[in-house]
């Protein structure tokens, strides 16, 4: 396996993520987003595993005026808007080579084991 964890220290469900793979003994590859974004074809690749941009989209974001902007601007443009203000994103984002999942999801995990 090669897991890598896309997310920020501050976020709790990174936290939990980080030791569900640690208590495992699972080696793990952590991306802080808020040093080190994602690259457009990283966040391509996941959307496309995860059922679309929309889907990475954290509506719960602190920067609502984003969230509320992704909803009206033109698709083609939504990608390089979400680069920009990669804060929006749900995290983590774990991806495991081509597979990758959206928050805090173990039992997803277990099966990659």
């Amino acid at each position: 396996m090669n897991i890598q964890i896309f997310g920020t220290k501050k976020c709790s469900d990174t936290r939990k993520a980080e030791r569900f793979f640690k208590e495992r003994g699972i080696k793990y590859q952590f991306v802080d987003m808020s040093e080190k974004g994602m690259s457009k074809g990283e966040l391509t690749a996941v959307a496309q595993v995860n059922g679309g941009i929309d889907n990475l989209i954290n509506p719960d974001a602190k920067d609502k005026e984003t969230v509320t902007l992704l909803k009206y601007i033109a698709e083609e443009d939504r990608l390089s808007k979400i680069l920009e203000n990669q804060q929006i994103i749900k995290t983590p984002i774990v991806r495991n080579g081509k597979q990758s999942t959206l928050g805090y999801q173990p039992d997803v995990w277990k099966k990659w084991e």
